[in-house]
């Protein structure tokens, strides 16, 4: 299955296999591969290829879902027919109107072939560009290089048909130097010809050799510069935290007691855009509904969530194209998270900070508190003490207990650079300063 053709035909033999009120079919086909390497070395080379079917039955308010990754006649009707089996059997759901109808989908390019077409050579030369310079300064990197392809389809017996092929690259190293020192590059894109592998080294060299022998500071509230990947993180926990209508709804959301309030200054703007090339643009959720632009926090201000089309029935609000592959917990979800840049050069970011501490990343976050936007965890490969405005010294990571509003209330620049940086998901960001953290230990 490699084309369009291929996908909906197959979708549309699933759909003529059922007899429920409502189907839908998602199909999910995925190539990818992987690269990994560790102590200046490539250890591992993996690729899988795999087709998923999803279907999901209507039995007027009862919902069933089964999937298979088996593609011959048998195992589709089995699958058809344990979704509906499970519909059967479920209690009906009031709130459940209908799947939804099919609407205009303005086709986005998310597809590179530069991506499709990596060899594991390829990749095993973007990897030596970074172990052969970590290796001719003594340092030591670990990491990994993967390249995906992704064919999307969802239909349903309503009419909907939807379908797009997408790429995504990702490629991750940290650099050890001795003495506790330690850097960290990322980076994410449609396109992997877009990697520049001596500017990544460079980046991870400089800090695992300047974050050497790092000093303890004591623990307390300090103003700070988080780089594009800790902003990145943030976000991440914030959408975890309720951007989803099913959390507002909930009211287990921290949306729940600001919409419509200015939350933080004006220069920070937060939304999600499945059409931005800089991320990897989609133009459709999984139910085959067109992605909306959605403001989440507006020049400061709280706006509101992302809606799928049980939420938005529910709601009586507009379907945003937010759903999620059913069944789910989450609800909507934003797949397309950014932040909008500001006007600062990195440089820019420090000045006037008297004594701060600049952070590249965090690492083993959690939410502590959602509606309250508190998450924990620790920094990470490159954390530094400011004083007088400029980078001084490497200190040892600290642990810490934030609220993430609070951060942004207290934004004062962002950078004009931004960056696609990926834990869970993708989040686009820029670098910012803010005048409060709250750091409450330090690792060991």
């Amino acid at each position: 299955m490699r084309d369009e053709k291929d996908f909906r035909a197959l979708a549309h033999k699933i759909l003529s296999l059922s007899t429920a009120q409502q189907t839908e079919v998602l199909i999910l086909g995925t190539e990818s591969a992987l690269t990994r390497f560790a102590n200046n070395h490539i250890h591992q080379n993996v690729a899988e290829t795999n087709v998923a079917v999803s279907v999901r039955a209507v039995l007027g308010k009862k919902i069933g879902v089964a999937r298979t990754n088996r593609l011959d006649d048998t195992s589709l009707q089995r699958v058809v027919e344990s979704a509906i089996a499970i519909a059967s059997v479920q209690h009906e759901d009031p709130d459940f109107h209908s799947l939804p109808e099919p609407a205009p989908i303005t086709p986005v390019n998310g597809f590179s072939e530069n991506t499709a077409s990596v060899t594991p050579e390829q990749r095993a030369a973007g990897v030596k560009v970074i172990v052969d310079r970590a290796r001719e300064r003594g340092l030591e990197a670990a990491g990994a290089f993967e390249t995906s392809v992704y064919h999307i389809a969802v239909a349903n017996s309503l009419g909907i048909f939807a379908y797009q092929p997408r790429t995504e690259a990702e490629f991750h190293a940290v650099i050890m130097a001795d003495n506790g020192g330690s850097g960290w590059t990322q980076r994410v894109s449609m396109d992997a010809a877009t990697f520049d592998f001596e500017a990544m080294a460079r980046e991870a060299m400089e800090k695992a050799e300047r974050s050497r022998n790092p000093i303890e500071l004591a623990i307390g509230e300090y103003p700070v510069v988080l780089d594009t990947y800790a902003v990145g993180e943030m976000l991440e926990m914030l959408a975890f935290m309720g951007v989803g209508a099913n959390a507002v709804e909930e009211q287990r959301s921290w949306l729940n007691a600001c919409i419509g309030q200015k939350i933080a200054p004006d220069i920070v703007t937060i939304y999600d855009d499945a059409t931005d090339p800089l991320g990897l643009p989609s133009a459709f959720d999984y139910e085959g509904v067109p992605k909306q632009w959605v403001i989440i926090i507006d020049h400061g201000v709280a706006k509101g969530p992302v809606y799928d089309s049980y939420t938005a029935y529910k709601e009586g609000k507009p379907n945003t194209g937010h759903a999620l592959p059913a069944p789910n917990t989450m609800g909507p979800y934003p797949e397309h998270l950014m932040m909008a840049p500001g006007t600062a050069s990195r440089e820019d970011l420090f000045k006037g900070i008297e004594r701060g501490i600049y952070v590249t990343r965090f690492h083993y976050t959690n939410i502590v508190h959602p509606v309250q936007t508190i998450f924990t965890g620790m920094t990470r490969d490159g954390t530094f003490l400011i004083e007088h405005g400029e980078i001084t010294r490497p200190v040892k990571s600290f642990r810490f207990t934030q609220s993430i509003l609070e951060v942004l209330a207290s934004v004062e620049a962002l950078s004009h650079e931004r960056l696609q940086s990926r834990d869970y998901v993708n989040v686009v960001a820029p670098a910012l300063r803010a005048a409060r953290f709250n750091f409450t230990g330090t690792t060991q």
